[in-house]
């Protein structure tokens, strides 16, 4: 009895209790995942900032800014993302306009019923919270891992045509990626009609990024040929 007693005095003790709340478990995870603001929910919340829409010509402007070249986000994603900021308040339903052009996508009947259904706009809250996000230190401090650069470090177990061959492939999309980089900042200034805009300065970075790549690799095929083992190498030593 007496042991029975001195369990129920620990387990009402508020400090025991409080630190249970808030001990981590997998249902709490998942809960703080799902408030979490992903890259969708923010795209999602900046443009419809700029108008209310409907997520058909949400997905709509975003494949016409072509925004899937510099954020992942799927279809799919643009009407969970609906979804998700329509229940925590974060966008509000209005009244429809003008009805946009086309079927809705073949998506799972939920989704077609509700987003494609509403013309949504990003509420005050929402405004704040997207500007509370991109306050993060993360933005900055993000690096990129490109599969070529993988590549390269594990090239010196290829053969130096198929190294060299690779290299010329990298180096004809590059120029191709720079082209289309380089047409799209023209349709952005058409639109924009000035150089100090979001849009300009995010395309000219990529074009910059693209043309740095283009000048290495082609001093890189310059260079295979002299590829060398290192003079020096050092190994990690196993210790016990």
């Amino acid at each position: 009895m007496a042991d029975r007693g001195s369990a129920r005095s620990e387990a009402s003790d508020p400090g025991e209790r409080k630190a249970r709340r808030l001990k981590p478990g997998p249902l709490r995870s998942r809960s703080r995942r799902e408030r979490a603001l992903t890259i969708p929910d923010l795209v999602l919340l900046s443009l419809l900032a700029e108008k209310p829409m409907h997520g058909y010509q949400a997905n709509l402007e975003l494949e016409r800014r072509e925004v899937r070249d510099w954020a992942g986000i799927s279809r799919p994603q643009v009407y969970y993302s609906l979804e998700k900021l329509a229940r925590r308040r974060l966008l509000r339903a209005v009244e429809p306009g003008e009805p946009a052009a086309g079927p809705p996508p073949a998506t799972a009947g939920r989704l077609r019923a509700g987003p494609d259904r509403h013309v949504f706009e990003t509420t005050e809250s929402g405004r704040r919270a997207l500007a509370g996000a991109l306050e993060r230190e993360s933005w900055t401090r993000g690096r990129e891992r490109p599969a070529f650069i993988t590549w390269l470090a594990l090239s010196w177990q290829a053969s130096p045509r198929v190294v060299m061959r690779q290299v010329r492939r990298r180096e004809r999309f590059v120029g191709a990626e720079l082209s289309r980089e380089q047409e799209v900042l023209r349709s952005i200034f058409d639109e924009v009609g000035h150089p100090y805009h979001e849009a300009v300065w995010a395309v000219s970075l990529t074009i910059a990024q693209f043309q740095t790549e283009l000048r290495w690799l082609r001093k890189l095929a310059r260079e295979l040929p002299r590829r060398a083992p290192a003079k020096r190498s050092a190994y990690a030593e196993a210790t016990e």
